[in-house]
């Protein structure tokens, strides 16, 4: 691990900075979204995890920063910044497309020695599965798409200036996740917890299942009642597993 540079800070929020971590959860948000999404995370878990959420660029504070529209280049800035940070046991929560990028994140990482402990990958299909989406290819069908998913609160999704705003980050989000091809055969050596809703329109549970093609470990498969954002309509249930996963690991480390 090199050490820290003064531009992570862009990448990097700390909501409820942690003097004496035994654990790092990076949180990596969905298209569209923001690091503020996993605030209600890092309240719930810190002080004993270092929760450090991501803030891709072109969005919030850093929306006059150009939006990146190719995951594989997000990827590799995000591993840059992580790669700096002090090493602690490390896991990922991805929701959508931040399960994605948890994915590729991890499979570089493992392939330097410093893989984490544990992927959840929420509200978003196997990376093998596949659909044919064009969202991106009109702001029309972008914002579409955004209320239909109702990941966005109700007073933004009235705000038609406010969501167009938000336009040239959605459009680069979309475009890379709907580029995005998994390379045959990808796996990880860590195990992967899914989160998924039972009525999620962008995730069956058969896709859901095919998550356990690239894990070397068996897979963890938690079903929750609810749509694609699931994961802020049963945010209890969910800490629930959060908490689960962490307490497990510091009775490990101890072991």
């Amino acid at each position: 691990m090199s050490r820290p540079s003064p531009g992570d800070e862009l990448w990097c929020r700390r909501f409820h900075p942690a003097e004496k971590p035994a654990a790092r959860l990076v949180c990596l948000p969905h298209a569209g979204g923001s690091a503020s999404f996993y605030l209600p995370v890092s309240a719930a878990l810190s002080p004993e995890v270092d929760v450090l959420a991501i803030q891709y660029p072109g969005r919030q504070d850093r929306r006059m920063e150009q939006a990146i529209d190719d995951l594989a280049v997000l990827v590799d800035r995000i591993h840059d910044v992580l790669r700096r940070q002090p090493e602690l046991p490390l896991t990922f929560l991805g929701h959508s497309m931040g399960a994605v990028i948890g994915f590729e994140l991890t499979r570089r990482l493992e392939a330097e020695g410093h893989g984490p402990v544990r992927l959840f990958a929420s509200g978003r299909r196997a990376p093998s599965t596949f659909r044919q989406e064009d969202t991106c290819r009109s702001d029309d069908a972008i914002l579409a798409e955004v209320r239909r998913l109702s990941g966005t609160s109700a007073a933004l999704l009235g705000d038609d200036e406010m969501m167009r705003a938000a336009l040239p980050a959605l459009r680069a989000d979309y475009t890379a996740i709907e580029a995005y091809r998994c390379a045959p055969g990808a796996t990880v050596n860590c195990p992967i917890t899914v989160l998924t809703g039972d009525s999620d329109p962008k995730t069956t549970l058969d896709e859901a299942k095919a998550w356990g093609d690239h894990t070397t470990e068996p897979l963890d498969l938690r079903v929750f009642p609810g749509g694609h954002f699931f994961i802020s309509e049963r945010s209890k249930d969910v800490m629930k597993v959060l908490v689960e996963h962490f307490q497990q690991e510091r009775a490990r480390t101890a072991g």
